[in-house]
This record gives C-alpha cells, structure tokens and sequence, in this order.
C-alpha cells in the first residue's frame, strides 16, 4: 500500500455512523458517530495535556551536533528530563473551523523549530516535505503515541487540498527553502534552510471515524506530524488557469464552499465555473514571461496580475506567470463567473 494513502483524506466520505460486530441479529450494530461540537473540546484537551508534559529536542535546534538530521524528536518531562521546556511553552496556535459540522472551532497547535529561509505556502499549494505521521490517543492503551503510521524517509510532494485538513492548516504557517534543490556530487540531493516543524490535530481535523482502510489508527485520534518543508508550488487543482488560491472567493482559506455555479462542484474543482458552456480557460488570459538575470520585470497590463514566479538555477532565468481576467459588458463580475456571457 502507497505511504500516501494515510496523509491523504477522503474528500467526498463524510461518516456519520461507524459499526461494531454483535453475534446478535445480523451480527452488526449501527452507533452513531460523536457529536463533533462535543467531541472538538475533548479531543483540543487531549492534546493540551500532551503539550503540558512532553518537551522536544529544542536544545539539539539551538545547538546543532554534528550530522544533526534537524529532525524533531518528543520525550516525556520526567527523571532526568523534568527541567525541560514543556511544548506548550514553544507552541503557538490558531483557531480553525470544522469542515463539517458549522460552528464548531478547535485549537490548531503547532511548533516552528527551524522557520526556513523561503516563503510560506498558499492552502491550495503543492509542497516537497518529508514527515512522520503518528497518533495519540489515550482511551486505547494498545495504540501509544510511540506508533508511527506514515512517514516518508525521502521527499515527497502532496497536494494540500488533497489531505487531513489540520495538516492542510498547519502547513501554511511555515516557510521552505530559499534556494530549491541541490544536487550533491554523490547523486542526492538536499535542500538548506528549509522549516522544520509540527503541527498537532484534533481528531475533527483529522480521520475522525474514516480513517484509511487498512491504517491502525483508532477513531477520534489525535495526530501529530512532524516535518522538513523544502518546495512549495503554486495549484491549479482544475487545470483552469485560475490558481486555487485566487478561487477562494470568499478569502477563508477553504477551497470547498466556493461553487459559484452551485452545480456541486467547488470552483477550484470546475473547470466552467459559471457554467454557461464555455470552459473557464477561455474566458480569461494566462500569459508567460522569461526573464534572463538583468532583464527588468515587464509592465503588466492595468488588469492583469502575477500569479506564480518560479527561478531556474540551471538556466538562471526566471518564469513570471500572469492572469488577466476578461469583464465584455463591463458589469465588474469577471467573464469566467458570469453566466449571462
């Protein structure tokens, strides 16, 4: 089975209901899923109390070894530990939604041991990482924290629409490489200054009771991921022109409530998002321009807006992507949401 298959989420399963076997009957009984509005507290405590007694290895970040692998590693604050840093101290945190349930919010934590030279990605980016995927979960005493479920040893590139949503949130607050790859005289390649960091996810923004088939993670798992972000590049999930992020039309940071044409296709999933007949890519303006080093950067047009730009170190030119909507009646709505052209 792929490694992938446990970081990416099952985007069109919403489990409502989970099962158990009973010799009753016709052998299984239906129970419904926690209340996610009573399940997010529990599960943000959970983690708390996690944070409040285990430290990581801040002081091997501070003061590299030598062949340091800048890899987090978590202990318990106990014996000859009990001075350290606890990580509730290091972390910091956000609120974000349910994608499920309205209303409901969680705690989002997450740890930035190295911030990374580069620059942060976008929630719709695609990113060159490696990590480590295990879970916490205090009611199972057969399924401890110490039980890795997923990593990837060497990098490995995700789409974040495309995985738990509490790793989609967290990836956005760290930063890549400034440089790229480079390719060492051996054949490997490595990456400088790239961010290292965690992110820490209640069980609603994570499987919650769908997780993948075959993984042993319990349901209601908290997970925690811990990372080395190298690349980050600009989704087009749709192959519409439009980049994903400049799709979220209500600017919240969630691709999948944004369906202009509510055909039930989130726009950056549609590729004629007004759905009058006429795909999306011809009702605006993609265009590209290469630049050598020295060459000034090109007067754009009083429409038209850099999307993505993106430097070659073979070449040492650089590729400006721009998007220059069309608006033919003049009514402010771009041509590619407008359905009466």
């Amino acid at each position: 089975m792929k490694k992938s298959v446990f970081l990416l989420s099952i985007i069109a399963v919403l489990l409502f209901t989970v099962f158990s076997c009973n010799k009753k009957d016709d052998g299984v009984t239906f129970v419904p899923a926690r209340d996610r509005g009573e399940e997010a507290p529990v599960s943000v405590a959970i983690i708390e109390e996690y944070l409040q007694t285990h430290f990581y290895n801040y002081e091997e970040f501070a003061n590299p070894p030598a062949n340091f692998d800048y890899k987090i590693k978590f202990d318990t604050i106990a014996g000859d530990n009990a001075n350290k840093i606890p990580l509730i101290d290091q972390v910091s945190s956000k609120t974000v939604p349910d994608r499920v349930a309205d209303g409901v919010n969680y705690t989002l934590y997450y740890l930035n041991a190295l911030e990374g030279g580069g620059q942060k990605p976008t929630f719709a980016d695609v990113v060159t990482l490696r990590y480590e995927g295990r879970f916490l979960n205090t009611e199972f005493t057969l399924s401890p924290y110490s039980s890795l479920f997923d990593s990837a040893a060497s990098p490995v590139s995700f789409d974040l629409t495309a995985v738990v949503n509490g790793f989609q949130d967290g990836m956005i607050e760290f930063k890549t490489s400034p440089t790229g790859p480079i390719t060492n005289p051996d054949g490997t390649v490595s990456f400088e200054n790239y961010g290292v960091g965690a992110v820490f996810i209640p069980s609603g923004l994570g499987y919650y009771v769908s997780p993948p088939n075959g993984s042993p993670i319990p349901f209601y798992s908290q997970l925690i991921f811990t990372f080395q972000l190298y690349t980050t590049r600009v989704g087009d999930q749709d192959g519409d022109g439009i980049p994903t992020f400049y799709e979220d039309l209500n600017g919240n940071k969630i691709e999948e409530d944004d369906d202009t044409d509510n055909d039930g296709l989130p726009n950056y999933f549609d590729t004629d998002d007004d759905n009058d007949g006429r795909p999306t890519i011809q009702e605006i303006t993609v265009r590209e321009y290469i630049l050598a080093e020295g060459d000034p950067y090109p007067e754009l047009g009083a429409d038209e807006f850099e999307v993505n730009s993106v430097y070659n170190e073979s070449t040492m030119e650089t590729t400006i992507t721009t998007l220059e909507y069309k608006d033919a009646n003049g009514d402010g709505l771009p041509d590619y949401l407008d359905s009466t052209l």
